[in-house]
């Protein structure tokens, strides 16, 4: 068996309480239609692919790149195989990204890879007429190190330094290798930490970031097709110079962006600030925003030194590939649709927008104490004191529901006898009085009664530090190394099972170890 028996749960997003409005209203289909193009569901990719054929996508150059970026890499026969493929017109790609995180950094890194690789799949299944390429997009011009250059593992937090400055793509890996003999020294000794361990330090022995998250990408999920490409390209960046000039010279795109957001600010937060100009300028050891003017020579003869941010970022990708649906997060989905309209004007097919597979994953032990607990596997999501509140009801008759509700039916049959307004206040004022002291009588019973029930409620405060670090969701701070260390190349494959991208429901998994 290459995968874990898993008991599964699904919760409403919604249910969850740790996700935007946006995000809520998107996966029960309650936004506006007009925010986005098509609904991500299989019936929609037929529509998408009818308009997106008839984009011109310079497949040539595509192909060429992709050979060029990859070729220093141990490719698999399935990726190989699919960049040629997008050499045919009937081939479109699927795509996700994201930053050059230390180890792929926090667990959501891979469970958008994942939703990636299986819609891909899928919609082979459902359209066998065409080939699906699943893409991973490197940020490698992304300069915010900070952001990527440390993991949380077990609770700490292993942390890369460094002086330089720039686009952390061109960041020497030198340094990591510390970090990696910091971890190995950490995990202890076993068989699965050691090739962990060994696959890390084979990858990040290479020169840049860029070159070293590339190899450990391709090493987790090459065997299933994906196709790896980075953006910082001269020659992918010549396609980009008209919509450079159009945003640079005449800062043309920012009024119509900004036109975008403000109507969807009047229903929910955006998520990237429209400035008007939105590229930066790459230079040694520096990412600069473009302040000062620029020339159109400027710009033709060195399109390599200038670099979108997020809200041009989407159109250079949709303008170089043959994509029909983006895989991202919440906040990336809010972005996307900040841009609909400039889409529009640019005459660039807006994709399908697909919220990214969540996930929980929890141990055996904890999924057991959870049960015998008393609670269902979703009151998980519940705050610490409303757990430990509802597990000391559930213990005693300390409750006193009964007895509000017998106070406002005593209120209520006193009222009526009158018809004196301020008497009905006086009543009104006395019962809330009254049932103040009632609930500060039940505060005192509860704090009473948890004194008794200590042990139980430290394996509660326990289980919820573990599966909400830093009081977040545990796919936004934890890494993939803590439990590839303990389940080996079943973890990601087990994800791979399990991971149904076009289910718009949090998925909770509990392995089963002792099952055969």
């Amino acid at each position: 068996m290459y995968f874990c028996f898993v008991n599964v749960h699904k919760i409403r997003y919604k249910d969850t309480s740790f996700f935007s409005k946006l995000v809520e209203n998107y996966t029960e289909k309650s936004i506006d239609e007009s925010m986005y193009n098509r609904y991500p569901s299989l019936s929609s990719f037929s529509e998408q692919i009818k308009e997106k054929s008839k984009q011109c996508i310079d497949r040539d150059l595509l192909v060429s790149v992709l050979k060029k970026q990859n070729k220093s890499i141990n490719l698999s026969e399935e990726s190989l195989m699919n960049i040629e493929f997008l050499s045919d017109n009937n081939t479109f790609t699927i795509t996700t990204g994201h930053q050059l995180c230390l180890f792929t950094g926090p667990l959501y890194f891979i469970y958008k890879i994942i939703s990636t690789i299986n819609l891909a799949e899928r919609l082979k299944k459902e359209f066998c007429q065409y080939n699906f390429v699943p893409i991973f997009w490197m940020a490698s011009e992304d300069h915010d190190f900070t952001e990527v250059n440390h993991i949380h593992l077990y609770g700490k937090k292993f942390i890369w330094e460094s002086n330089e400055r720039g686009i952390v793509g061109n960041f020497k890996t030198k340094k990591i290798l510390r970090i990696i003999d910091e971890i190995d020294s950490f995990l202890g000794s076993d068989r699965v930490k050691k090739s962990l361990v060994k696959l890390l330090k084979r990858c990040y022995s290479k020169d840049t970031l860029s070159e070293a998250t590339r190899d450990f990408v391709n090493e987790l999920f090459g065997e299933y097709g994906l196709v790896i490409m980075d953006s910082n390209d001269k020659y992918l960046k010549q396609k980009l110079i008209p919509i450079m000039k159009e945003d640079i010279i005449h800062q043309s795109l920012a009024p119509v962006i900004k036109k975008n957001s403000d109507i969807n600010s009047k229903l929910y937060k955006n998520q990237a600030f429209v400035r008007n100009i939105n590229f930066f300028k790459i230079s040694e050891g520096k990412r600069e925003r473009v302040l000062e003017s620029v020339s159109e020579n400027e710009i033709d003869n060195n399109p390599e030194k200038f670099s979108p941010n997020v809200l041009i970022r989407p159109l250079y990708q949709e303008l170089i590939l043959p994509n029909l649906c983006y895989v991202g997060g919440g906040a990336e989905i809010s972005y996307w649709m900040q841009l609909k309209s400039v889409f529009h004007q640019q005459d660039i097919v807006f994709p399908i927008l697909l919220l990214r597979n969540s996930v929980m994953w929890i141990e055996e032990k904890d999924y057991k104490k959870i049960n015998n607990l008393g609670f269902d596997i979703e009151n998980i999501f519940l705050s610490t004191p409303s757990l430990e509140k509802m597990y000391v009801q559930r213990q005693s008759e300390i409750n006193l529901l009964k007895e509000k509700l017998s106070l406002e039916n005593l209120y209520r049959s006193i009222d009526k006898r009158t018809h004196d307004q301020g008497l009905k206040s006086l009543i009104k004022s006395d019962f809330v009085k009254n049932l103040k002291s009632l609930e500060k009588i039940e505060k005192k019973l509860i704090r009473s009664e948890k004194q008794k029930h200590e042990n139980s409620l430290n394996q509660i405060r326990k289980i919820k530090r573990k599966l909400f670090p830093n009081n977040q969701l545990q796919e936004r701070i934890d890494n993939l190394i803590a439990f590839y260390n303990t389940y080996g190349e079943k973890f990601i494959k087990t994800l791979k099972e399990e991971l149904d991208p076009l289910d718009s429901n949090f998925l909770i998994l509990s392995p089963l170890k002792d099952k055969k």
